[in-house]
């Protein structure tokens, strides 16, 4: 696995906000981290994450998959952590501790147990998130030496160790450092991600864990988190898998003295890079999204949000459609497909397409375009969609966006030999 060699805001679609900046790297005031090998994956592969929270009035909030399959760590950290104070969370890949049972869920609180034993704080503190090959059960027998090792080595500039910890099929890591000035002083914002396949719009195979130093209030924490995964997390695709484990959790340690008010500019532009921070990403997961080459952002306006919603995932999820971005074919009646069986009517739909600006079909029928330049614009590596359909209000249409990889030759061999 390589790093990301470019600037972490690389696409047209997040911008920066100009109170942020990008930072060299480590964990904000009051965060250590590290990894090690707890014997799940083999070779002496690092499989097992800690992140601590030193900060003695640690704020958290974190949101979870909406499968009907919860697996046993989302469980345990949902429902038998202590509501917005975790301390500390024990992550570990090559195994979601998935579909497993009773036995699965003594697994969860037992990584729970060890890490809070080797921290000395209380398990009720501790979150525990997993992620790998559903319905195998998680060896735990070099779980103990694990945590106890990865516990010895927790230092300030962990978070790079404690991002590979957590990847499986990811081609690259997917973290930040962000230093963000509010009115009332400067914080840090840092994060590391994981996901490459699995991946729908109600959450996907992924874990997001973001720090920061400033101050805020459980409420505050909470409200911020909900609307920036909403805006994030929430809105992408790589194959319309729903997984059984996703994870994002936010940790405040207040270490930088500077707090977060409620209804405070410093809230908003908190709030900003927040934003910012976890549609970059998201972006980053489409990006990675199993042997893509291209990514697509379908943007449906329409007269009302259900519809519109429906039909950008539909063309999001949809194998043609996914497969033209990938091919660089502008294939636009794929697109028309798609919005016409989310849709289904009696009526030809008058509906408006168009390809990174360029307009391809106006009220439901095919319009002259300059054709190289359609070609040449579907040959990027950031494709952007556009759908009206008919009775929209221009003037203050229902508009929604889902962000997308394509499908290709490689994500069918990834997924054929996974569990071999």
């Amino acid at each position: 696995m390589s790093a990301l060699a470019q600037e972490f805001f690389a696409s047209r679609w997040v911008q920066c906000p100009p109170h942020v900046s990008e930072d060299a790297g480590g964990l904000p005031a009051g965060f250590r981290a590290a990894n090690a090998w707890a014997a799940i994956k083999p070779d002496h592969i690092v499989d097992l994450g800690l992140l601590v929270c030193d900060g003695p009035d640690a704020v958290s909030a974190a949101r979870f998959t909406r499968s009907g399959v919860l697996a046993p760590p989302v469980l345990v950290t949902r429902d038998e952590t202590v509501p917005n104070g975790l301390r500390a969370v024990i992550a570990n890949s090559g195994n979601a501790n998935a579909a497993t049972g009773p036995d699965g869920m003594e697994v969860a609180r037992a990584m729970q147990r060890e890490a809070a034993t080797a921290l000395g704080i209380e398990p009720a503190t501790v979150g525990v998130t997993s992620t790998g090959v559903i319905g195998v059960p998680l060896p735990t027998e070099g779980l103990a030496d694990g945590v106890a090792a990865a516990a010895a080595a927790l230092q300030a500039d962990g978070a790079d160790a404690f991002s590979e910890a957590i990847v499986t099929t990811d081609a690259f890591h997917k973290r930040a450092t962000l230093t963000v000035q509010l009115p009332s002083g400067t914080v840090r914002l840092t994060a590391q991600a994981k996901g490459a396949g699995m991946i729908e719009p109600a959450f996907a195979t992924m874990l997001c864990f973001v720090q920061t130093d400033a101050a805020l209030e459980p409420k505050t924490a909470e409200l911020l988190l909900s609307v920036c995964v909403k805006r994030s997390f929430d809105r992408i695709s790589v194959d319309g898998q729903l997984s059984t484990n996703d994870t994002v959790i936010l940790m405040c340690s207040g270490a930088s003295g500077v707090a977060v008010a409620p209804e405070s500019e410093d809230e908003l532009r908190f709030g900003e890079a927040l934003d910012a921070l976890l549609r970059m990403l998201a972006i980053m997961i489409v990006r990675d999204g199993e042997g893509a080459k291209r990514i697509g952002r379908v943007v449906v306006r329409g007269p009302g949000l259900q519809a519109a919603e429906r039909c950008a995932r539909a063309v999001a999820n949809s194998p043609l459609v996914k497969t033209a971005l990938h091919g660089a074919d502008p294939n636009w009646g794929r697109i028309a497909q798609a919005v016409g069986a989310a849709l289904p009517g009696t009526a030809p739909l008058a509906l408006d397409i168009a390809i990174e600006g360029i307009t391809v079909c106006a009220g439901g029928a095919a319009v002259a375009h300059d054709a190289a330049a359609l070609q040449a614009a579907a040959a990027g590596v950031e494709i952007e969609y556009e759908v009206n359909l008919p009775g929209f209000d221009p003037a203050d249409p229902a508009e929604t966006e889902v962000l997308f990889s394509d499908l290709s030759h490689e994500y069918v061999t990834i997924n054929a030999e996974y569990t071999t």
